[in-house]
């Protein structure tokens, strides 16, 4: 819908309509009424954009690319209309001086008000000696900052737990932002990058309601952290019924099979990726949809901590996974589809009989009778 006085679109190459399609989606996704997207897209659109500085610590800047590819909205729309980027060393316009003072102006003109976003994570050894931003220890910068703002969002995994720089023997002594301010609510959005979607989501969030959104035990926002990749994962049907790919390019690799064996961290990794994707590229926009095991990068203490074709934990088993062959061989009369219907129907017994034992037990108890176990 372009604008009639000026034919363009008010949303820079993101149409009106497009953008309130994206915050009726930000809305649901957040799990809030559709109707909220109307004040999504009114809190961001806004004059009052809250100024964000952007710290980058021991890091690759994958996050801040991460924050490039977004199509709705567009980088510009987010840094010119949504919010006020003050400070990203990255995408600053100034260097050196010209860029400290103007932060340090940004702060002090909006103490209590802005967002704080810190890239990377925080060496902590030798009192933080190892990553210093004009002639001042990263550590220092975070904690002075992190004093003045109205929010504090640790972005990517070596921000939120400490990442690959925090991996054995980890020299520097790095940690997560968390960590590095204690009794400090800080919100973390994990990944290696993260979703960039996280993020958007999060700020959209924070500026409808002027609070943050709903945090699980690790400071991850649950609409985006409360489901196990496992549970969406396009290739689940396969773990269910039991076929794996063995090896990267063997018969179940090429036909799509769970990748389980390979050393997907899926089933032991919180996080929204088969959900959403990344980049706007289409439904390969993510590790498994490339036939790539999911490394856990969301995950405290699990990617870049467990060997990457270590077998992960199976939060949540089914009775046919490991049951099923991945192919019958002839003359044995076994088919992947049979061998999936009686794992299933195995399963469904278990089921049935642990509801019973229960059911039991509970009669058990009303009847006074001591209960038993299985």
């Amino acid at each position: 819908m372009n604008n009639r006085a000026t034919g363009t679109k008010p949303f820079g190459r993101v149409s009106r309509r497009d953008f309130l399609k994206f915050c009726t989606a930000a809305a649901v996704y957040m799990g809030l009424p559709a109707g909220m997207g109307v004040k999504l897209a009114a809190a961001a659109t806004t004059n009052q954009r809250p100024p964000v500085i952007w710290l980058s610590g021991q890091g690759c800047t994958g996050c801040t690319e991460s924050l490039l590819r977004p199509s709705h909205p567009t980088l510009e729309h987010l840094i010119l209309k949504q919010i006020a980027l003050d400070y990203n060393e990255t995408l600053n316009t100034g260097a050196g001086h010209q860029a400290e003072e103007f932060k340090k102006k940004s702060i002090q003109d909006n103490l209590n008000r802005f967002i704080l976003v810190v890239e990377g994570a925080v060496p902590t050894k030798d009192g933080g000696i190892y990553c210093q931003v004009a002639g001042q220890n990263f550590i220092d910068i975070v904690k002075e900052t992190a004093s003045k703002a109205a929010a504090v969002i640790a972005i990517g995994s070596c921000a939120s737990w400490g990442g690959i720089p925090s991996a054995t023997p980890n020299p520097t002594g790095a940690k997560g932002v968390p960590e590095v301010l204690p009794g400090t609510t800080v919100v973390t959005i994990p990944g290696c990058p993260p979703n960039a979607y996280n993020f958007l989501s999060t700020v959209l969030y924070f500026l409808t309601f002027n609070k943050l959104p709903e945090l699980d035990d690790k400071g991850r926002p649950k609409f985006a952290y409360g489901r196990l990749i496992h549970e969406n994962c396009e290739r689940r049907p396969h773990f269910d019924a039991g076929r794996f790919a063995k090896e990267f390019g063997d018969e179940g690799h090429r036909q799509g099979y769970c990748l389980y064996k390979l050393g997907c961290k899926g089933p032991m990794t919180y996080a929204n990726c088969p959900s959403i994707l990344f980049s706007d590229v289409g439904s390969g926009a993510w590790p498994v949809g490339t036939g790539h095991p999911c490394f856990g990068c969301t995950e405290q203490g699990v990617g870049f901590h467990i060997p990457l074709h270590a077998q992960a934990e199976v939060k949540q088993v089914t009775p046919a996974a490991g049951q099923a062959p991945i192919e019958a061989k002839r003359g044995q009369g076994v088919t992947i589809g049979a061998a999936a219907l009686v794992g299933a129907a195995v399963g469904v017994a278990a089921g049935a009989g642990v509801m019973a034992a229960k059911n039991l037990d509970a009669k058990d108890q009303e009847s006074g009778k001591p209960s038993k176990e299985a």
